[in-house]
């Protein structure tokens, strides 16, 4: 026998002594009372903790938890915090298919309890029930506590001196005084007085935001709210809003999450919130108003004050991992509930596969698992209120076996839920395994995040578009991608920033990432950004430099939302935030990842606001610029008018080779006679038409306007290479003449006759 294979025998046999055989009530090799508490049979349903009247009207809770191979569940209440707190365990003897199940007369709203799952410790065959660890119930509306990582709170011996076998060496150590507790709450809100604004998705504009990262410097809100639901939910931030006009903020993820080890050994912490550990409970640190269940009526109250305003609220869900992370990762609950029947293992049992990048995937194929997502999602839309989700790496999600597919069981089962796919949709279209790139590829009901569109105007506006081929595309709704299967252009959530990576004045600042302080050697990161710094990296006293950074803003901001397709902008872009290089500031819960409000306050920042809103209104007011169908770049009228035309600087139409010869300029009439579909009284749809011309070469270049059929007379309505922005400019011109357009610059112009 080799020597791997004596040392993996020796830790076979000392797990061996540590498997289920072990009476329930011993722990740490110490025999603990287990209090008389009296539980009833209760019911399996619903999952979770659910407060109700019981027998003969007895009130109480019922437990339910899905734990298919286990042997036995110990339900764990607390009274008192710390090294007060005190433990009652309750046994739940009641199993039906797969879900122990419990009612407990007496347990009220605000209880704080756990569970014990015993089976057996087999790491090779992806058995790791461990007794010694309280786990989070997955189904917890409300968590109590903060999550750090002591060695305790491993299944494992953490520390074992031969890192290699250490996943497979059971920790007796008890967790129970280390991790949060999940609460029993009872809300029976009907929503009865809520109005939800259910914006058609061709008539909305996204702002991506942190709940804490928006509302942390907000002088408006009280210093006690800022960072907290309620100071999402105050007039001062939305007003915010609706002075921009967004109709509709998605939040970055607000399900209970966990802090990486890496992270809290090095001062940090997880920011942004990627690493869920409790899929139905409001993230406790963004409360103001306590986390023994207060946090689910004040999430519930900022639905409604952004309801009130017009405002859909977005999540931004991660249902391809947890915050368990590999087989060296914390026992926190679904690892230590049943193992093999959460995640994705790989082929020898006792490692995972990793389709995220974060040590674990969720096994969505599993019955059990994809009825905890759509348990979930049910839960946020019917009992919280949300409006729509975006799925992060949601090709991991649809993936069956091993590959993506998109006849898979989680996107079968959206399909033809009758909540869920009422809801808005929105796929990150990628994950980090092999074939996760899916832009394009997702079914009817689903938007998607189009990053080909991102990276086609960032290289056109920084002059690295060899043509204008895929800008037209882009710029048009993207129909190359999305134009089958009944999809429209709004299938395509179009965006130049995102929370992951610079911020639109980084974009223009900087060349190069400076993630430095993440602590991970700036090895972090995207190094693809296609970002150019104007001449200068980072800060700068050249004015040249700063008044070209400012226009290059206002043609990456104009750009977007004059483009076919649902715009998304990200909180702070609109008034210049920045975080001095950093691409990736997952974990910097400071002023490198908070907004700066004082921004407003500087004159050239703040006509970048005025800006953005007049484009968001001109956005609103024109159903030309918001379709509902593709362009079909055919004549619709004997004058020969089409929807669509494409323009040279010489006034004439695009030929075949113009698309693929070099260029910078380019000009997008839109015509607003011939838009598809009728409004709400069975009317046409009639609009003014526009031409934009896009210009991003370094010099001046003299456009033509087209002639007819197009128009006679022409009005500027938007020119970026103007500092003043608050009032439009209002210049007059005739068809035929020529314009100068000044150095990297968008002209946007109105046919008045």
């Amino acid at each position: 026998m080799s020597s791997a294979a004596e040392q993996e025998a020796v830790e076979r046999e000392r797990a061996d002594e540590g498997r289920s055989a072990r009476p329930a009530a011993v722990l740490n090799g110490r025999r603990r009372p287990v209090p008389a508490v009296p539980v009833w049979p209760g019911a399996p349903t619903p999952l979770g903790a659910r407060f109700r009247a019981g027998p003969d009207g007895a009130v109480g809770t019922n437990f339910a938890l899905w734990a298919g191979g286990a042997e036995a569940v110990e339900l764990c209440l607390f009274d008192g915090r710390g090294a007060e707190s005190r433990e009652t365990r309750v046994a739940l003897t009641e199993l039906t298919h797969e879900i122990w199940h419990g009612f407990v007369p007496g347990v009220m709203p605000g209880q704080r309890y756990g569970y014990r799952v015993h089976g057996r410790w087999d790491p090779w065959t992806g058995a790791r029930w461990n007794p010694a660890k309280l786990l989070l119930d997955p189904y917890a509306r409300a968590v109590d506590g903060d999550f750090g990582l002591p060695p305790e709170v491993y299944g494992h011996v953490r520390d074992w001196p031969d890192q290699r076998v250490a996943d497979t060496v059971r920790d007796e150590r008890d967790s129970a005084p280390y991790v949060p507790k999940g609460v029993v709450v009872h809300d029976d809100d009907d929503w009865s007085d809520d109005h939800r604004p259910k914006t058609p998705w061709a008539d909305s504009v996204i702002y991506e935001l942190h709940v804490r990262g928006f509302t942390r410097l907000h002088p408006g809100i009280p210093p006690e709210l800022r960072g907290t639901y309620a100071g999402l939910a105050h007039p001062a931030a939305v007003d915010h809003l609706v002075r921009l006009g967004v109709t509709a903020v998605e939040l970055l993820p607000v399900h209970q999450f966990a802090h990486e080890d890496h992270l809290l050994r090095r001062g940090l912490r997880n920011y942004w919130g990627y690493n869920s550990i409790g899929y139905f409970a409001p993230h406790a640190a963004y409360a103001s108003t306590g986390t023994t269940g207060q946090q689910v009526g004040e999430f519930k109250r900022m639905v409604r004050a952004l309801h009130a305003a017009g405002i859909e609220v977005i999540l931004d869900v991660v249902y391809n991992h947890t915050a368990e992370a590999g087989e060296l990762g914390p026992t926190l609950s679904l690892k230590g509930i049943d193992n093999r029947g959460y995640y994705r293992l790989r082929s020898d049992g006792r490692g995972y596969a990793d389709y995220t990048g974060c040590g674990n995937t969720l096994h969505v194929v599993q019955p059990q698992v994809l009825r905890l997502i759509t348990d979930s999602l049910r839960y946020w839309v019917t009992e919280m209120g949300v409006d729509g989700f975006r799925f992060d790496l949601a090709a991991a999600l649809a993936r069956s076996m091993h590959d993506v597919d998109m006849l898979s069981p989680f996107l079968a089962v959206i399909a033809q839920d009758p909540v869920l796919r009422r809801v808005k949709l929105i796929a990150e279209p990628w994950d980090v395994g092999s074939g996760g790139y899916q832009v394009g590829a997702f079914p009817p009901l689903w938007t998607e995040w189009n990053d080909r569109y991102r990276n086609a105007v960032r290289d056109f506006w920084r002059g690295a578009l060899p043509d204008v081929r895929d800008l037209g595309y882009r710029l048009s709704g993207s129909s190359d991608l999305y134009a089958w299967g009944g999809r429209r252009p709004y299938a395509s959530v179009n965006f130049v920033t995102a929370h992951d990576g610079f911020t639109l004045r980084d974009l223009v600042s900087y060349e190069r990432k400076h993630n430095e302080a993440n602590g991970e050697g700036n090895r972090d990161g995207s190094d693809d950004n296609r970002s150019w710094n104007c001449g200068a990296e980072g800060d700068t006293d050249d004015a040249g430099v700063r008044a070209l950074r400012r226009r290059q803003l206002r043609n990456l901001l104009t750009t977007l939302l004059l483009s076919t397709g649902v715009p998304m902008l990200v909180a702070g872009d609109e008034m210049g935030r920045t975080q001095r290089g950093n691409n990736n500031a997952y974990c910097q819960d400071n002023e490198t990842g908070w907004v700066d409000w004082s921004l407003l306050d500087d004159p050239g920042w703040r006509e970048l606001f005025e800006l953005t809103s007049r484009l968001i209104a001109l956005r609103h007011r024109h159903p030309v610029l918001r379709r509902r169908a593709f362009f079909s770049g055919r004549a619709h009228s004997a004058d020969g008018l089409r929807d669509l035309a494409w323009f040279t600087a010489h006034g004439q139409e695009m030929t075949e080779g113009d698309w693929y010869a070099p260029a910078s300029t380019l000009g997008m009439y839109l015509s607003g006679r011939d838009i598809p579909g009728r409004d709400a009284r069975g009317a046409p749809v009639v609009d003014d038409s526009f031409l934009a011309v896009l210009h991003a070469g370094e010099g001046p270049v003299d456009f033509v306007l087209p002639q007819g059929p197009w128009a006679r007379r022409y009005e500027l309505v938007v020119d970026t290479s103007r500092e003043e922005q608050s009032r439009p400019p209002g210049t007059p011109h005739r068809a035929g003449a020529t314009v100068t357009v000044p150095a990297r610059t968008v002209l946007l112009l109105r046919v008045v006759e």
